[in-house]
């Protein structure tokens, strides 16, 4: 009786709890390396700070947006950049472990692969939660408020947080695509510079000429920037014009992020195991 005991399978809740402990520990691996070399933080502190610094100064006088003031503004756009910027920490990490062999020495390990993608989502989404509250603080420095209520405001939070996971997913699966770390940077400056800087992250709709301004208008950046102001009661320049997806920035924005996640997810794992296979 007891031999039939210890062959048993374990128990669902027994494999998650595993699995739970084990992606935390991939987490935590991951902050460790934080604590002993902490310039890479740099990319969730002190840039997102320079970033609001200087465009809330220096266009700040200069930019007029219409029902509000350019800083109060700014701020939801320069939180969505940071967050699709995001995606370069957790690519570059699942890269540099991927080349590395670290996932090789895991394996000989009693522990589920999924745990190490887990894990490393956990320690990113920690680095993206940072980089949000540094420059909602930064962002009081130079003027910037929350005029809705506090439901609404939470709400604005927690599509941040939608959009982050989402693109955590997005900058995992580059990590699993790509045969080295130096590759990353590049492809992610390609496909997140145009898409945070042709939209409606730094000036209004109105301000961008003919062609460019319709292709910014269905950029899923300009639709989760405007949901960004709109739920934190921050003007938005919407034109009267918009359409349906800057018309509706809240709905279109979670409709954006479950279309990435329905993608991103189920590719990033079937490549992963079968870089990971073998």
């Amino acid at each position: 009786m007891n031999q039939i005991d210890l062959a048993a399978e374990p128990s669902l809740a027994t494999r998650l709890r595993w699995q739970a402990s084990d992606s935390l520990v991939i987490a935590r691996r991951s902050l460790a390396h934080v604590r002993q070399i902490p310039e890479k933080l740099i990319d969730v502190t002190l840039q997102p700070l320079m970033f609001v610094l200087l465009f809330g100064f220096v266009f700040g006088g200069v930019i007029a947006v219409p029902g509000g003031d350019y800083r109060e503004y700014l701020l939801g756009g320069i939180l969505v950049q940071t967050i699709a910027f995001g995606m370069v920490g957790p690519a570059t990490s699942m890269a540099t472990d991927l080349t590395e062999g670290i996932v090789d020495r895991f394996r000989t390990l009693p522990m589920s692969r999924s745990s190490f993608l887990l894990g490393h989502l956990i320690a990113e989404l920690g680095a993206m939660l940072l980089a949000i509250a540094v420059l909602s603080v930064s962002g009081v420095i130079v003027g910037w408020e929350i005029h809705a209520s506090v439901l609404s405001a939470v709400a604005g939070y927690g599509l941040l947080i939608a959009f982050a996971f989402t693109m955590l997913w997005v900058g995992t699966l580059i990590g699993v695509i790509v045969r080295s770390a130096d590759a990353v940077m590049g492809i992610a400056f390609l496909i997140v510079f145009p898409l945070t800087f042709l939209a409606a992250t730094f000036v209004p709709l109105d301000g961008l000429p003919d062609g460019l301004r319709q292709i910014a208008e269905y950029n899923p950046v300009s639709s989760l920037a405007a949901a960004t102001r709109t739920l934190f009661g921050n003007p938005t320049a919407i034109p009267d014009s918009a359409p349906w997806t800057l018309a509706h920035p809240v709905a279109s924005s979670l409709a954006w992020c479950a279309a990435l996640l329905a993608v991103a997810v189920p590719l990033t794992v079937r490549r992963f195991r079968a870089k990971t296979t073998g």
